[in-house]
């Protein structure tokens, strides 16, 4: 029962659709409508701009670390379960959120979050990382995809080094998910036809 409590648990916190929240509160504006229609941090910096676009993200990355930190409550402590997979359900949640009809963003920020709270040096890399690629790629989408790829080989040699074979696993099938998400993308970048950032 404490392992289905903290799997919803961390499912509903990856539900929140801060997107969808801050766009109709703050903006009467569901960003759904626009843009790419979907519901991250990507859409509402393109729809709704720089402010929105940082607080969404800011959210979206806490969602997975909250996700993590809840297994160490001294309620839960008790279960045994590791973190990594708890922080997963976060990202699905992200993906398919209860909250808005389980269509929700593309995990990017969410798996980044679960990295900050199960091992914070790797999430400075990655979002290093990130950064460099998004500063020369000039497209959120293929900066995401090659983090995810980074992330996935980093995590491997910290396998051969410390043993964390969950961290390789998890942050992996984070990486599927991240691809799986941005199929689309994958067509645009192809055709010479994907968004690129302006404000970088």
């Amino acid at each position: 029962m404490d392992i289905f409590l903290l799997i919803l648990s961390a499912y509903l916190l990856g539900s929140i659709p801060s997107a969808l929240w801050i766009g109709k509160v703050f903006y009467n504006t569901d960003v759904r409508e626009h843009g790419s229609g979907n519901l991250g941090a990507t859409n509402t910096f393109r729809v709704l701009g720089k402010t929105a676009g940082l607080i969404v993200t800011i959210i979206d990355i806490l969602k997975g670390t909250a996700a993590v930190l809840i297994t160490f409550i001294p309620f839960f402590s008790s279960t045994g379960i590791h973190p990594l997979f708890i922080g997963f359900f976060a990202v699905i949640g992200h993906i398919f959120p209860i909250f808005a009809k389980f269509k929700g963003g593309k995990a990017v920020a969410t798996s980044g979050g679960v990295l900050l709270g199960y091992n914070w040096p790797i999430f400075i890399i990655v979002l290093l990382t990130f950064l460099l690629a998004l500063k020369m790629t000039k497209m959120v989408s293929l900066s995401s995809m090659i983090v995810a790829v980074v992330g996935f080989v980093y995590c491997i040699a910290y396998y051969v080094w410390t043993g964390d074979f969950y961290l390789m696993i998890v942050v992996g099938l984070m990486g599927i998910f991240i691809f799986y998400r941005h199929r689309a993308n994958i067509g645009r970048i192809k055709a010479g036809t994907e968004p690129k950032v302006k404000w970088l």
